[in-house]
C-alpha cells in the first residue's frame, strides 16, 4: 500500500532519468466511489510550482520516487481542474465528517491503492498510526513492534475511513461535484445529521447546510440539542431561516422562535407565510412547561356525521401533512370533542359504517395550561401516542404526540437530578474545568488542611508556643491520625454518595426509619472500623519505631472515629433526604465537603483524646502497663 505522508517529498525522475523536482501534491477526481490519482504537483529545483497529468506522464511510483515516460522538455503542463481535490491541501490534516460513525474526525494521513499502472484513493487515516506515519516511519515501524512484542499479534491497527464515507468540511467545495460523499450525507438519518452538527463550529455547520435541502435541514435542526437549535437559526440567513421553520413542524418552530432574540424572531415570522406565522404566534402565547407550549395545533378533526369512507378520504387528501396521525378526533358542530378514533378502528370498520358508532367516548385530554411533566406522566400512564388539549369549552387546540413526551420526561428526569443533587447551581462558570477539579479534590484540601493544622500544633507545643498545654503523646497520635486520614475520608465520600443516590431514587415509602438507618450503619460501620483499625494500629507500630502503646492506641481511635463517622453520614443523609422531600436543593458538593469536614475534626479530636486517655490509663512507649 502507498500512503500519501510518505510520497511527500519524494523525486521526480524523467524519462533521462533525471531529476526534474520534488513531489509537493497529487489529485484526485471526486466522482468515483474510489477515485483515481489524476495529476502529479511537484515543485522544480527553483521552487516553481508545475502540474501535469497523471495518466498522460506517470510511468510509475516505485515507492521511492515518481518515473515520468518522457523527458523533461516534452512535458506539457496542466491545471488543477474543477472536478479535483488536491490530497495533501485539501485533505490532510483537515477535518471530515465520517458519515458511516457519525463523527467529526481529522484527516492523519490517505491510503493509496496501485491497480493496472493508475493509484486510487482508498481513505483516510485517523487514527493514530497515521500521526506516527507523518511524523515518521521509523517511528510508526517501532510503536508497531512494541504492540506486537506487547500481545497484540495484528500490531498498531490502521483507522481507515473509505472515500465513500467522507464528507470534506474545512473548504468550500460548493462548485465541486461530490456525488458520491454529499449524496451519502443527505441520505443520514436526520438524527445522525444532528450527532455531525453538534461536533462542529458555526462556519463548519454552515458548510453542511450548503449540500442540505430545505426539507433535510429541517428534520436535522428538529434532531438538535434545544440550546443549539436557536444558534443554527441564527446562523442562517434571515431568507433560508423563514423557509426552514416554515417547513418545521408548528411546535418546533415555536420552540426555536421562542429562543431567539426579539427582532430576529420578528423578522422570521414576517417573512413565513401568513398561516404558518399565525400557527406559530398561537403556540408563543402559551407559558412554557404546559401542555399549550409542547403541543402541535396540525390535528386530525372528523364530525359524528361522516362515514369511515369518508374519513379515509379525508386522510389521504386534507391530513396527510399533519404531524401525527395516530388517532382521529370526533367533534360536534360546535367544534367541541365527544370522541376518538384509532387508525385501527378505521381499516377494521366498513366504509359504510358511521363514526358515532364506531368512536370512543372515554376520553382522555388535558388543559392548555397543564404543567406538561404531567401530561407526560398521563400519556406514559395509560399508553397513549398523543393526547388532545382542549379549551374550557371542550374544542380541540391541538394534540401533544408521544415523541413530545419523551423529551418533556428526559428534560424533567435531569432538573430533577440535577434540583435533588444541587448540580443545577453548579452550571454555568462553576461547571468549568476549575470547578469539576474542586469537586474531585475536595479530599485532598479536607486533608491538607488537616494535616497543616495538626502539624502546626505539634511544632507549637514542642516550642513551648502552644495556646494550651497539649499533652506530647496525644499530639503524636493525632499526628499518625492525620497522616491516616484518607482511610476516615474515603468512609465520609461514601455515606454522602449513599444519601445522593436514596435521593435521585426517590421513593420514601423504602426508605427505614431513622432508627434503623443508625443501627444498620452502625454495624456496618463497626465491621468497617474495626478492619481499618486494625490496619492503622498496625501501621502505628511500624511507623512509631515498634511502639505497641502508639499502635493500639491509634488501631483503636481509628476504630472508633470509623463508626462516628458513619453514624454521622447516616444523620446527615438523613437531614438530606428531609430536606429533598420539602424541595429543598441538596447540593451533592456540599454533603461530602460536611461529612469529610466532620471525617477530619473528629479523627484528630478522637486521636488525641485516646492518647490522653492512654497516657493516664498508662499505656505507654514501653508497652501497655496496668495504671
Amino acid at each position: 500500500m502507498i500512503y500519501l505522508t510518505r510520497m511527500l517529498g519524494r523525486p521526480v525522475v524523467d524519462a533521462a532519468g533525471e531529476t526534474i523536482g520534488t513531489i509537493h501534491d497529487i489529485a484526485i477526481a471526486t466522482g468515483e466511489i474510489f477515485p483515481r490519482v489524476t495529476s502529479l504537483a511537484f515543485v522544480g529545483p527553483d521552487k516553481t510550482p508545475f502540474m501535469l497529468s497523471w495518466r498522460k506522464y506517470v510511468a510509475e511510483f516505485d515507492g521511492d520516487h515518481v518515473a515520468l515516460t518522457v523527458p523533461a522538455a516534452d512535458i506539457r503542463f496542466s491545471y488543477l481542474q474543477p472536478t479535483e481535490v488536491l490530497l495533501s491541501r485539501d485533505l490532510l490534516n483537515k477535518q471530515i465528517v465520517d458519515t458511516q460513525g457519525m463523527k467529526v474526525v481529522r484527516v492523519n494521513d490517505l491510503k493509496l491503492s496501485e491497480s493496472r499502472n493508475q493509484l486510487r484513493l482508498l481513505g483516510a487515516e485517523v487514527g493514530a498510526r497515521g500521526i506516527l506515519r507523518g511524523i515518521s516511519p521509523a517511528l510508526e515501524r517501532t510503536v508497531d513492534l512494541l504492540a506486537r512484542l506487547v500481545g497484540r499479534p495484528d500490531g498498531l491497527p490502521e483507522n481507515i475511513i473509505a472515500w465513500n464515507y467522507m464528507d470534506l468540511l474545512d473548504r468550500d467545495l460548493s462548485h465541486v461535484r461530490l456525488s458520491v460523499t454529499h449524496k451519502r450525507l443527505h441520505e443520514l438519518h436526520p438524527a445522525d445529521i444532528a450527532d455531525v452538527l453538534e461536533q462542529l463550529g458555526p462556519a463548519q455547520r454552515a458548510m453542511v447546510f450548503e449540500h442540505l435541502d430545505n426539507a433535510a435541514a429541517a428534520e436535522a435542526i428538529s434532531e438538535l440539542e434545544d440550546e443549539l437549535q436557536a444558534d443554527v437559526i441564527d446562523d442562517l440567513g434571515e431568507a433560508r431561516a423563514s423557509d426552514i421553520l416554515e417547513i418545521m413542524d408548528p411546535d418546533d418552530a415555536a420552540d426555536i422562535i421562542g429562543d431567539l432574540p426579539y427582532d430576529k424572531a420578528e423578522a422570521l415570522l414576517r417573512l413565513m407565510g401568513v398561516s404558518e406565522a399565525r400557527e406559530v404566534r398561537k403556540l408563543l402565547g402559551y407559558k412554557e412547561k404546559t401542555a399549550g407550549g409542547i403541543m402541535t395545533p396540525e390535528v386530525t378533526k372528523v364530525t359524528e356525521g361522516m362515514t369511515v369512507g369518508a374519513v379515509i378520504d379525508h386522510l389521504r387528501k386534507d391530513a396527510a401533512e399533519n404531524e401525527s396521525i395516530y388517532y382521529v378526533y370526533v367533534t360536534d358542530d360546535d367544534g367541541r370533542l365527544t370522541g376518538v378514533l384509532s387508525l385501527r378502528d378505521l381499516i377494521v370498520s366498513a366504509p359504510e359504517t358511521a363514526v358515532s358508532d364506531i368512536a370512543e367516548r372515554d376520553l382522555f385530554m388535558v388543559d392548555p395550561d397543564d404543567d406538561q411533566e404531567d401530561v407526560a406522566e398521563m400519556m406514559a400512564k395509560y399508553d397513549l401516542l398523543a393526547l388532545p388539549v382542549v379549551d374550557e369549552r371542550g374544542r380541540v387546540l391541538g394534540i401533544v404526540t408521544v415523541d413530545d413526551a419523551l423529551d418533556v420526561l428526559e428534560e424533567e428526569a435531569e432538573e430533577d437530578l440535577a434540583i435533588a443533587t444541587g448540580s443545577a447551581k453548579e452550571r454555568g462558570p462553576v461547571a468549568s474545568l476549575w470547578g469539576r477539579i474542586w469537586r474531585r479534590s475536595i479530599w485532598v484540601a479536607v486533608w491538607g488542611a488537616a494535616l497543616g493544622a495538626v502539624l502546626g500544633l505539634a511544632d507549637a507545643a514542642a516550642i513551648g508556643t502552644a495556646p494550651v498545654l497539649l499533652d506530647e503523646f496525644g499530639l503524636q497520635v493525632a499526628v499518625f491520625a492525620a497522616l491516616l486520614m484518607p482511610v476516615l475520608l474515603r468512609t465520609a465520600e461514601e455515606a454522602s454518595s449513599r444519601a445522593v443516590a436514596e435521593i435521585i431514587e426517590g421513593d420514601e415509602d423504602e426508605r427505614p426509619r431513622i432508627g434503623t438507618r443508625l443501627l444498620t450503619e452502625g454495624l456496618v460501620g463497626f465491621a468497617v472500623g474495626a478492619v481499618a483499625g486494625v490496619f492503622a494500629g498496625v501501621v502505628g507500630y511500624l511507623l512509631g519505631g515498634l511502639d505497641p502503646g502508639l499502635g493500639l492506641t491509634l488501631g483503636v481511635a481509628t476504630g472508633a472515629s470509623v463508626l462516628a463517622t458513619v453514624v454521622f453520614g447516616s444523620v446527615l443523609a438523613d437531614a438530606a433526604l428531609s430536606l429533598s422531600a420539602r424541595g429543598r436543593q441538596v447540593s451533592s458538593t456540599a454533603l461530602s465537603l460536611v461529612s469529610m469536614a466532620f471525617a477530619a475534626v473528629a479523627y484528630v479530636v478522637i486521636a488525641y483524646a485516646f492518647g490522653v486517655g492512654a497516657v493516664y490509663l498508662g499505656i505507654v512507649s514501653s508497652g501497655l502497663i496496668t495504671p
